[in-house]
């Protein structure tokens, strides 16, 4: 039997407000233990939450950049549930009347179709404390308690586990490129749950999902998602579909590559949600609404100007928009002078093969202006595509000029045609059953003078020049 995959996500991203969502702790990631916390996240008798602003103007961004509706007026509710990392025995969120709904997104294929992707929703909330495991002891951390989360939930549009790839990562631009969230998956502020389910082909019922929790790796988020459709789609050829696949909270092992039950998963009705009465009402009045909506150029407005005005590929585009940095760093770079579709070879196959070890475009040692100074000295004939090579290795090493750098390794180019003819007579002459070979109509030899000049003049001259000399004289 044929089966449709259908997967819905739900993301958490923790937003860079200085302060938690409800009272002024920092949010700082690594500090020591229960050290950002007070009354208000530890949940103490009589703390009252006072809600954060920038997360509400934050969350409008997101809502303005999915194309979403925007309540001006949402409410905070109480979601009862139990964990040693929940001090208060509830989390704050929002439930009847979210800040942001009914949003899309488009991913991109590689063969250049787009699909929509619905957003249902995505609301604020505020995250849980950290449970950490040591054998049989366990600690809690509660410095992320309180922290503001935008909880975005898609619905089952997503049809394989490469589409919600591609969601994830254009959600994970936007939110870079508003600047709303770090979004950094190593430390937690985005991660995603995957809803997964099966059906038949041709049927449009919805069959039981599985929620596989707390993934933070677009690589394992992919894993898990392969493997539990493997799972349900066994199940229903061999009969047990009723009986293995149920409305459960899994986890992903990621050493074992498998999903294993977790928990039963709650309905809404569990949670036993109401109004949170220390909390009124949220009211956007239209004047921060207006300021709200005002948001920075987004990955595909960027790629359909740079498409335009620097007439690069499309598939190029796609590559540098895919995250801000780099959009930043090429931008950058032709600002500087730069050529355009040479900036992209640069920054997209040089620069970026060449950093590991954690090492990533905002902390390379050779940076936008560096890199677009090696690209003007091969554009005005200083140094060779060949000899760039050698000065961006060099860069990654030492702290000095690219000028500098193309000095001290001795790889500045000859262009004066005085030498370079020099060198190339003498080779005529030294090779003169050649060139009456070559006048009589063997072209290829000419390959054959460029090659003996180029090694005369240890790989200084400029090939260019080479060929056009070499033409004036051979072909007379």
């Amino acid at each position: 039997m044929q089966f449709e995959v259908v997967i819905g996500l739900e993301v958490h991203a923790q937003l860079n407000t200085k302060t938690k969502i409800f009272c002024s702790c920092p949010t700082s990631f690594g500090d020591e233990p229960n050290t950002n916390v007070c009354e208000v996240c530890l949940g103490l008798p009589g703390a009252l939450p006072v809600l954060n602003k920038e997360a509400v103007k934050k969350a409008i961004a997101l809502g303005t950049a999915i194309n979403a509706t925007v309540n001006q007026k949402s409410i905070f509710n109480r979601k009862n549930y139990f964990y040693p990392d929940l001090p208060k025995g509830y989390q704050i969120s929002q439930f009847e009347i979210p800040i942001v709904e009914a949003g899309e997104i488009y991913i991109d294929f590689e063969d250049g179709t787009t699909k929509r992707i619905g957003v249902t929703r995505a609301h604020l909330e505020e995250d849980a404390g950290k449970n950490i495991h040591h054998g049989n002891v366990s600690h809690v951390d509660l410095n992320r308690a309180g922290t503001p989360l935008l909880e975005i939930v898609s619905e089952p549009d997503m049809r394989s586990s490469e589409e919600a790839i591609l969601y994830l990562k254009k959600l994970h631009a936007i939110l870079r490129y508003l600047d709303i969230s770090d979004a950094n998956m190593q430390e937690g502020s985005f991660r995603c749950d995957a809803n997964v389910s099966i059906r038949p082909k041709g049927d449009t019922k919805l069959y039981t999902r599985a929620e596989i929790k707390n993934l933070n790796s677009f690589k394992f988020i992919q894993k898990a998602i392969d493997y539990e459709v493997e799972r349900q789609s066994n199940a229903w050829e061999d009969g047990i579909y009723e009986r293995e696949v149920v409305q459960e909270t899994r986890l992903y092992d990621t050493e074992k590559n498998e999903t294993r039950s977790m928990r039963g998963k709650e309905d809404s009705a569990e949670y036993r949600y109401f109004p949170d009465p220390d909390l009124l009402p949220v009211l956007i009045p239209d004047d921060m609404l207006a300021e709200c909506i005002q948001i920075p150029e987004l990955p595909d407005q960027k790629r359909d100007r740079f498409l335009k005005e620097y007439g690069i590929k499309e598939y190029d585009a796609n590559v540098i928009t895919s995250s801000v940095e780099m959009a930043h760093f090429y931008e950058t770079m032709i600002n500087e002078g730069a050529g355009a579709k040479n900036s992209v070879t640069w920054l997209t196959v040089e620069l970026l093969a060449r950093l590991s070890h954690g090492v990533t475009l905002m902390t390379s040692p050779v940076d936008a202006i560096k890199l677009a100074a090696i690209v003007k000295r091969i554009e005005d004939g200083t140094i060779s595509g060949k000899a760039a090579k050698e000065v961006l290795d060099y860069l990654m090493e030492e702290r000095v000029s690219v000028d500098d750098a193309i000095e001290k390794l001795g790889l500045k180019q000859v262009s004066d045609d005085g030498a370079i003819l020099a060198i190339i007579d003498a080779i005529i002459s030294a090779n003169a059953d050649k060139v009456a070979e070559y006048r009589s109509g063997k072209d290829k030899l000419f390959g054959f003078f460029v090659g003996q000049t180029m090694k005369e003049s240890k790989g200084a001259a400029n090939p260019a020049k080479v060929n056009e000399l070499l033409k004036s004289r051979l072909d007379v």
